[in-house]
């Protein structure tokens, strides 16, 4: 039987569907009667057992591994050769020695250890290690080699640390709580063991792997960082803030007003290629992907296609980092501190495949801010947006695993991907107001509707043949005529940007924006990278909070609940003035007016028999969340569904139900 369509990476394709199909006959016909099977998908590697319904739905949404070429934990027989002296290893879980992985993260970290110095003028040869470097990696191995305690052979000091600081992050333990059971173990432990005392010590230890941070001041009022040139400053020379806070005179040591954390990215776009286990993959994108105008990955995308035309001497070299960007905030204390918010700012690189790239394995943390920047992020950009300019420009020298030579490394920053608000403080365009629309710019079609402004107008962007331009009753009561607004290039947002005077960044700066800026509030500092203003998509929405609120406004409606329907008294009285949709005016009674309920709005009971259905359906495992936890039949409404449900219940549910719904009322 052939089995090529375990390598196929279109999981839509016939062949892959019909593999799956002859997989789970082949597993149902060697495993009768059983209900549950191992899962050969990427994401459960034969480790999970799972239902033969679920296994097929995983193969689907996650691939088969390629390596399982024979199906020996489905019953398949080994042949003759390999078989003789096998061992079932069914339920027995392999044995993976802890030292020899510790052993290879050194040298993922080290590759050039045992490089010889004789060879450094070849530029393919790794160049030795200097004397800093090399100490840290005689520290490594020697807690590396150095049992736990006299006679242990299990442990070593490194991998008992990097196998508790595993444990730590997994399973989110505090640093308190990390110090309270690292004492027990010690304490545990014979009395000469080599474990460190508490979480300090141990993050000393792991010091010489790298991907440490660097914390850099700020000025109090976000003016600039005290870096670079201003590094040794003690004052703002914006506003004359203070750099430190007052202490006492017998205190030896300065305490900052604001500090940020910057983790720098060439240690960490490196480190992807020194190790064996991304190296290769980092290079999918033009070697593995297939090309066949499907969308499965940014490759695949216009967006990229354009870059490669425009630099054709990046695109040239597979190894080179596209990157994206992304930040938003959050309030890591919950309703503990209501003002508070922590915004981290990540890069993800796309070279991977697309079961990797958007993984948090390889999504990279470069800047953390622990306060909202507004418009002033730009301040804690500046040393991610330096590196990035060295990276374009000059690269950095990259020994690559997987052929064992050197080469040089460069990145670009492809787009960002923010939230509404989010996308306003990184392009520098502000989404409030009634020019909010960073497409129509200035030729966008706003107005003051039910106490909020309203963009209107969508229908310009259809072509110029749809009937809809024709309809003047179903929407505004208007026709539209007009052509779909200017596309903007960069260059042209660049000119435009270079010809406004923009006031510096700070709390202490007036916040009037003239009229000749629209809306423009700051000039990106994206722009200072060679390549940003020949993108062709520089900033993207992120699809699963837009998705949310429409479906919290779509379903708000539908079902009429009070505090999330659209359907609202000012919305009905701005509809009579406006003098369209007759039927959902106001029912006026003399001095009184009531609102009726819409023809588009469910009846109580109609209410209540959907939210019975939802709360019915049952979702394969993984799918999606409970979603009937969410739901509150009596009360009518539902509450604290996540961006995926939401997803889910858009994509999945709401049809189906509307579908049988309209097929219901059309028999009455």
């Amino acid at each position: 039987m052939s089995r090529l369509w375990m390598q196929n990476p279109n999981r839509c394709a016939d062949e892959y569907l019909d593999g799956i199909e002859d997989f789970i006959e082949f597993a149902r016909r060697h495993n009768p009667g059983a209900t549950r099977i191992r899962c050969p998908c990427r994401r459960c590697n034969n480790t999970l057992w799972e239902t033969i319904e679920n296994v097929g739905f995983h193969l689907v949404r996650n691939g088969m591994i390629e390596t399982y070429s024979i199906w020996n934990l489905h019953g398949e027989q080994l042949d003759n050769a390999s078989s003789s002296n096998a061992i079932r290893v069914d339920n027995v879980e392999p044995i993976v020695d802890r030292n020899e992985q510790v052993m290879d993260i050194i040298n993922d970290v080290f590759p050039f250890a045992s490089t010889n110095i004789n060879q450094e003028g070849e530029d393919d040869v790794p160049t030795p290690m200097d004397s800093a470097e090399f100490e840290q990696y005689e520290k490594l191995l020697k807690n590396a080699n150095q049992e736990l305690y006299p006679g242990c052979k299990s442990f070593s000091v490194l991998t008992a640390i990097v196998e508790l600081m595993h444990g730590k992050i997994k399973y989110r333990m505090s640093n308190l709580c990390f110090d309270y059971f690292l004492g027990v173990f010690k304490r545990m432990l014979p009395t000469d063991n080599c474990l460190p005392k508490d979480h300090k010590h141990a993050q000393k230890v792991l010091n010489g792997l790298g991907l440490g941070y660097e914390k850099i001041h700020a000025c109090k009022n976000i003016c600039m960082l005290f870096y670079k040139e201003y590094e040794t400053l003690d004052t703002c020379p914006i506003c004359n803030e203070s750099r430190f806070k007052m202490t006492s005179q017998n205190r030896t040591t300065k305490i900052p007003k604001k500090v940020m954390r910057y983790l720098p990215l060439k240690p960490r776009l490196q480190r992807l290629y020194m190790s064996t286990h991304t190296a290769t993959d980092m290079r999918w994108h033009k070697e593995k992907r297939v090309d066949d105008e499907v969308m499965r990955h940014p490759a695949d995308g216009e967006a990229w296609k354009e870059f490669d035309r425009t630099f054709p001497d990046f695109a040239a070299d597979p190894r080179n980092v596209r990157l994206g960007l992304a930040t938003d905030g959050f309030n890591p204390y919950g309703v503990l501190n209501q003002h508070h918010s922590t915004w981290p700012i990540f890069v993800f690189p796309y070279n991977l495949p697309p079961w990797k790239c958007m993984k948090k394995e390889y999504m990279m943390l470069t800047v953390l801010i622990t306060e909202d920047p507004g418009r002033s992020i730009d301040v804690y950009l500046r040393p991610l947006v330096d590196e990035l300019k060295d990276l374009w420009a000059n690269g950095v020298r990259t020994y690559d695993k997987s052929t064992g030579k050197m080469f040089t490394l460069r990145a670009a920053v492809m787009w960002t991907v923010n939230d509404f608000p989010a996308y306003a403080m990184v392009s520098g365009w502000s989404t409030k107001g009634y020019m909010a629309c960073p497409m129509c710019k200035e030729d966008v079609t706003s107005s003051w509707h039910a106490g909020k402004v309203c963009y209107l107008g969508h229908r310009r962007w259809l072509p110029w043949d749809h009937e809809w331009r024709e309809k003047d009753k179903e929407f505004d009561g208007n026709t539209e005529p007009r052509l779909r607004p200017r596309e903007w290039s960069g260059d042209d947002i660049l000119e435009q940007l270079n010809r406004l005077d923009f006031a510096p960044f700070g709390k202490t700066v007036s916040r009037t924006r003239p009229s000749t800026h629209m809306n423009w509030t700051h000039k990106s500092m994206f722009f200072e990278l060679p390549y940003w203003s020949k993108l062709k998509l520089r900033h993207n929405l992120d699809v699963m909070h837009v998705e949310k609120n429409v479906f919290d406004t779509l379903i708000g409606t539908i079902l009429d609940i009070e505090g999330k329907t659209k359907d609202t008294i000012k919305a009905r009285l701005d509809l009579e003035r406006m003098g369209i949709r007759r039927g959902l005016w106001m029912n006026r009674d003399g001095d009184k007016a009531r609102r009726d309920l819409a023809f588009f709005s469910m009846k109580p009971n109609d209410k209540k028999d959907f939210l019975k259905f939802v709360s019915s359906v049952k979702f394969p495992d993984g799918y999606a969340s409970n979603i009937a936890h969410c739901m509150n039949v009596d009360g009518g409404k539902f509450t604290g569904l996540k961006s995926h449900d939401c997803h889910v219940f858009m994509q999945r549910l709401l049809p189906d139900f509307l579908w049988v719904f309209d097929t219901y009322c059309r028999k009455m």
